[in-house]
C-alpha cells in the first residue's frame, strides 16, 4: 500500500521520481503526487487516479535537483487531487510524502486548528507537515524529529524544504524506508523496485530510525539524536526482472516464471544423499529443533493459506502438531506463547503489518520465530530469529502466484528437515528429496496446459459466483484457489472441505453455480469421486483439478502431473491460478493491480 520516491543529487530528479512512481504502481493506490525543490521554492503536483494521469498533467518545465513523490491508499479523507501526497504547510517551503496511520492526528489536528492553522485536505499526513514548518529547531533535521515525537502510529516518510534544496529527511517506524546509493546522488523509496534502475547498494532504516540525504552521501541517527552505524547491502534483482519481459500481464509472466522460482527456492538445499535438506538460515541446532513439540504458522490471504498447506506437511512428515492462523487474528487475541513451540511468520513482502505485529508479539513473550519471506533485508526477515528465504525472484502483480507456490515448496524443505531429524526413516527422506528435485519439470508440465484452461475458464465468465472443495491436504488449496478468483476477477468465490457439503452448502448448488474439485490419485480418491457424483446429481457443473480422469464425470478435467502425496498441493494449485487469470482476462478487469487491494500491506 501506498509508495514514496526520493531523491537528490545533481541532476533533475523529475523522470526519476516518475520512473520509481511507476514501479511502484504494483502496491495499489488511488492518487499520486510529487514536489521538486528548486530556486528556493517547491513546486507540487497532484492528481487522482494513475500516474499517467500525473504524468499528463505535469508542465513540461517542472525540474529540480531534490523531490519527493507518492502513490497513496486512501485511509483518511477519499481519494481527490487534493487529499494526494505530497501535503506541504501553510508557506509552501515544507512537503511531506507518509505511508502509515497517525493514531493521534485528530487531537493535533484540533491543536493547529485552535493555533490558527488551516488545514487543506482530510488527511493525517498534513499535520505533520503543519508540525516540521512551525519548529523552532535551527535545522530540518531537528525539526523533523521534533514532530515525530508528538506523533503517535506508524511511518515511513521523507521531507523536502525549499529553504534547503541539498537535503531529503526521512524517518521509519512501522513502515519501510529504503536508501539507495548513487554516484554523486542519493535515492530513498518504500520498496526496492523504485530504486533497482539506479543503484545496487542499499541501506534499510530500523524503526525509530532517521536519515539525512545529501548528494554526496547519508547519516542516520535515532530520534534522540544518536547517531547509528549502518551498512549497505547488495540488491540481488535487475531492473529486468520487474518488466513484463512481452507478457500481457505481469501475473501471467509470474505464473509462467514458476517453474524457474521453484528451482530458486530449492537450489543448494537438497541433500539426496541423506534425503534431507540443509536449511542454514535457521539458526537452530538439530538438538533445538528435535526439542519442539507444536508448529505454529502465522500469515494473511495467500501466505495464511500456504501456512495451511505447509501445516498438514509439517504435520505429515515430522509428525508433529502444526497449524496455520491469521496473523491479524492472532496478534489481538492474547496467545498463550509456549517456549517449545516453533512459532512461522510467512509474507511474500517481508512486511505486511500485521504479521509484523505477530512476530514482534511473539518475540515480545520470549517466543522463537523464524520467518519465510521472499524479499532479502524486509522488516519480517530482519525482526525474526532466523528463516528460509524464497530466492523466487520479484513478484509485481498484487495477486501472489509464485511466492505462494515457493512458499508451499519452502514448507515441504521445512518438513522435510524437521521430520529426518525426528522419526522420517532416510527412505522416505530420499523419496521426498527426489520428488522435491522433479518439482520444477513437473510445473513445466502444468504450464504446458495454459491454452486448455484457458478453454475451461470460460465456465467462470458468466457465473455470479463459484465452489471451490477438497479434502485434508487439498482443502487449502481449493481455499488458495477461491481467493485467486476473487481478488482479480471478483467472480464470488468460496472454499468448503469437501465433507462439509453436507452440512450446509450443498444447498446452493444448481446449474449456474459451477463447482471446481480438487482431486488426486489418494487414498481419498473414491471418498473425493462420491462428491462429485453428489454435486452433479443435482444438477451442478464440476471443473476436476486431478491426476487422473473420473471417466466423464466432470464437465471439465484438468490434469497434472503425480508427485509424492505430501508435495501434491504444490501442482495441483497452479491449475488454479491460471483459472482465475483467464477469468479475469475474459472480464476485462485489471489483472495485476485489481480494486481495493495492495500487493504490500503495511497498514491495518
Amino acid at each position: 500500500m501506498c509508495g514514496i520516491v526520493g531523491y537528490v543529487g545533481r541532476q533533475d530528479g523529475v523522470p526519476i521520481l516518475m520512473e520509481g512512481l511507476q514501479r511502484l504502481e504494483y502496491r495499489g493506490y488511488d492518487s499520486a503526487g510529487v514536489a521538486v525543490a528548486k530556486n528556493g521554492a517547491l513546486r507540487v503536483h497532484k492528481a487522482q487516479g494513475k500516474v499517467r494521469d500525473l504524468a499528463a498533467g505535469l508542465p513540461k518545465r517542472v525540474a529540480g535537483p531534490a523531490g519527493i513523490a507518492h502513490t497513496r491508499w486512501a485511509t483518511h479523507g477519499v481519494p481527490s487531487d487534493v487529499n494526494a501526497h505530497p501535503h506541504v504547510d501553510a508557506t509552501g517551503n515544507v512537503a511531506v510524502v507518509h505511508n502509515g496511520i497517525i493514531e493521534n492526528a485528530g487531537v493535533l489536528r484540533a491543536r493547529l486548528e485552535q493555533e490558527g492553522v488551516a488545514f487543506a485536505s482530510e488527511t493525517d499526513t498534513e499535520v505533520l507537515a503543519h508540525l516540521i514548518a512551525r519548529s523552532d529547531a535551527p535545522d530540518l533535521e531537528d525539526a523533523v524529529r521534533e514532530a515525530l515525537r508528538a506523533v503517535q502510529g506508524t511511518y515511513g516518510l521523507a521531507v523536502v524544504d525549499a529553504r534547503h534544496p541539498d537535503r531529503l529527511v526521512i524517518a521509519r517506524n512501522g513502515s519501510p524506508v529504503v536508501i539507495g546509493i548513487g554516484e554523486r546522488e542519493m535515492l530513498v523509496a518504500s520498496d526496492v523496485a523504485a530504486l533497482v534502475r539506479h543503484t545496487q547498494q542499499i541501506v534499510h532504516l530500523d524503526d525509530g530510525e532517521m536519515a539525512t540525504l545529501r548528494p554526496d552521501g547519508y547519516s542516520t541517527s535515532t530520534l534522540d539524536a544518536q547517531p547509528t552505524q549502518k551498512t549497505a547491502s547488495t540488491i540481488d534483482w535487475g531492473a529486468e526482472q520487474y518488466d513484463k519481459g512481452g507478457a500481457e500481464h505481469y501475473m501471467l509472466k509470474e505464473i509462467h516464471e514458476q517453474g524457474a522460482a521453484v528451482q530458486g527456492t530449492l537450489r543448494g538445499r537438497l541433500d539426496h544423499r541423506f534425503g534431507t535438506a540443509h536449511l542454514g538460515g535457521l539458526n537452530l541446532s538439530a538438538r533445538e529443533l528435535r526439542s519442539v513439540r507444536r508448529v505454529k504458522i502465522l500469515g494473511c490471504g495467500s501466505a495464511y493459506y500456504a501456512g495451511l498447506m505447509g501445516a498438514g506437511t509439517i504435520e505429515s512428515l515430522a509428525r508433529i502438531p502444526a497449524d496455520a492462523e491469521p496473523a491479524s487474528e492472532f496478534r489481538y487475541r492474547n496467545p498463550v506463547i509456549e517456549a517449545d513451540t516453533l512459532y512461522v511468520a510467512v509474507s511474500q513482502s517481508g512486511e505486511t503489518a500485521d504479521t509484523l505485529a505477530a512476530v514482534q508479539e511473539v518475540t515480545r513473550r520470549g517466543g522463537r520465530v523464524l520467518g519465510i519471506v521472499n524479499v532479502v533485508g524486509s522488516s519480517i526477515a530482519r525482526a525474526c530469529d532466523g528463516g528460509v528465504y524464497l530466492h523466487a525472484g520479484p513478484e509485481v502483480s498484487v495477486a501472489s502466484t509464485k511466492a505462494f507456490t515457493c512458499t508451499a515448496v519452502a514448507f515441504a524443505l521445512l518438513g522435510l528437515h524437521l521430520g529426518r531429524i525426528r522419526d522420517l526413516g532416510p527412505a522416505d527422506g530420499q523419496r521426498l528429496a527426489a520428488a522435491l528435485a522433479e518439482l520444477p519439470s513437473q510445473v513445466e508440465e502444468v504450464l504446458a496446459r495454459d491454452g486448455l484452461i484457458a478453454e475451461v475458464a470460460e465456465a467462470f465468465a458468466g457465473c455470479d459466483s463459484a465452489f471451490y472443495v477438497g479434502r485434508v491436504r487439498g482443502y487449502p488449496v481449493a481455499l488458495e484457489g477461491a481467493q485467486k478468483l476473487k481478488e482479480i476477477s471478483y467472480v464470488h468465490a468460496e472454499a468448503y472441505p469437501s465433507s462439509e457439503l453436507k452440512h450446509g452448502p450443498l444447498a446452493l448448488i444448481e446449474p449456474g453455480l459451477p463447482t471446481v474439485a480438487i482431486v488426486p490419485d489418494d487414498e481419498l480418491l473414491d471418498k473425493n469421486r462420491s462428491t462429485v457424483e453428489q454435486i452433479r446429481a443435482r444438477d451442478g457443473r464440476v471443473i476436476i483439478v486431478g491426476h487422473r480422469s473420473l471417466g466423464g464425470l466432470a464437465d471439465h478435467e484438468i490434469l497434472v502431473p503425480r508427485s509424492q502425496p505430501e508435495l501434491d498441493p504444490i501442482l495441483l494449485g497452479i491449475p488454479l491460478q491460471l483459472l482465475a487469470y483467464h477469468a479475469a482476462v475474459a472480464l476485462g478487469r485489471d489483472v495485476d493491480q485489481p480494486r481495493n487491494l495492495a500487493k504490500s500491506v503495511t497498514v491495518e
